[in-house]
């Protein structure tokens, strides 16, 4: 074990000096030789206390056949999921229908979001050119109708991944032309001809998730995101693609209110953006932000009405939504198939309280 400016740096795989492999907050050393940070924040000195999940927050465990068979596929192609990197409570039901959210360029983000699971540090330029092919591969093998790209940020290019994202939208089109593509992206930096890049690769739908409202972007993002600068991305897409769908993300449990969720639900219209899923933010760890609240399924079934009465196309809201979740049945107008019975409770006006 070697140290960098004092810090204890595990090798991945390496066993701490408890006998455990590397823990959350822990700096290791990846396989390609850069240090990262395990699950993204360096821990804490007195981590906050989980706050108790209410009953409707319980997800399936991971397990099944499918699930077993997805899991082979992503090993033998040397993919990265969301699923596994974020810690999504989905992952069980979404591996055993045939889906999974693939992450292109690796397991370590530039950046470090106080909400996300997904390791940090600089990959140096490090790609993986063999993995456009690889991924088309696994898509062609699974059978996938629709498939979703997302990624980890890479500041450390030049163009932020973005002919990596479009040789992998590319490749999956050569392979199975009839599979839809949806890129969930990075922001590029705000460098739109970067964002044209991926426009041009034939893909579907064009996500980049705006993930809270204005006053909470900071602390809830990395510094190097915007509120303001997800709006532009957006809007940059829409108007040199129009046929293209563009998407975002919204999670609730932050400490937003009712009114900043209306508001940003407006900017996102002003934005042309078509689809919109709302989620309930939940700690991956206890070094990441703390829930201030959790939504009831009721409360989602409203904010999904007021989505739609804004124009959205569609609206997938429920506790446990995430930005790819479901995401071929988008267009299907029934919230992704989600708690259809259930009666929707009227929400006061929105105000600041």
């Amino acid at each position: 074990m070697s140290e960098f400016k004092g810090i204890p740096i595990l090798s991945a795989g390496e066993p701490s000096p408890v006998g455990e492999p590397a823990r959350s907050g822990e700096k290791y050393r990846t396989p390609q030789g850069f240090t990262a940070i395990k699950d993204g924040i360096k821990a804490t000195a007195r981590p906050a206390p989980a706050a108790r999940k209410p009953t409707w927050l319980r997800a399936p465990l991971a397990s099944g056949v499918g699930f077993q068979a997805v899991r082979q596929i992503v090993r033998e192609h040397r993919l990265s999921t969301v699923c596994e990197e974020a810690k999504c409570p989905n992952i069980g039901e979404c591996w055993n229908a045939g889906t999974a959210t693939i992450m292109l360029m690796g397991a370590v983000c530039t950046r470090a979001c106080r909400f996300c699971a997904v390791d940090t540090g600089n990959p140096q330029g490090w790609l993986d050119a063999e993995e456009p092919e690889n991924v088309a591969r696994s898509v062609e093998l699974m059978g996938l109708q629709y498939v979703v790209l997302t990624s980890v940020d890479r500041d450390d290019l030049p163009d932020g991944g973005a002919a990596h994202y479009a040789a992998a939208i590319r490749a999956i089109k050569a392979r199975t032309p009839h599979t839809a593509v949806e890129a969930l992206t990075p922001d590029f930096a705000g460098v739109l001809a970067d964002v044209r890049t991926v426009m041009d690769s034939g893909l579907d739908v064009f996500a980049q998730n705006v993930e809270t409202v204005l006053r909470l972007t900071h602390p809830v993002r990395d510094p190097r995101a915007g509120y303001r600068r997800t709006l532009e991305v957006l809007a940059a897409a829409k108007a040199y693609r129009p046929a293209v769908l563009t998407k975002t993300s919204l999670m609730l449990g932050l400490g937003e209110t009712d009114a900043e969720i209306r508001a940003t639900m407006q900017d996102l219209r002003a934005a042309a953006v078509d689809l919109l899923t709302l989620g309930q933010y939940l700690r991956p760890t206890s070094n990441h932000l703390d829930v201030e609240r959790f939504v009831s399924p009721e409360e989602f079934a409203a904010y999904r009405g007021w989505a739609l009465e804004l124009g959205f196309l569609e609206c997938v809201s429920g506790p446990l939504v995430r930005s790819s979740y479901r995401a071929e049945q988008a267009l299907a107008r029934n919230n992704a198939g989600l708690d259809q019975g259930l009666a929707r409770r009227p929400l006061p006006a929105a105000d600041s309280a």
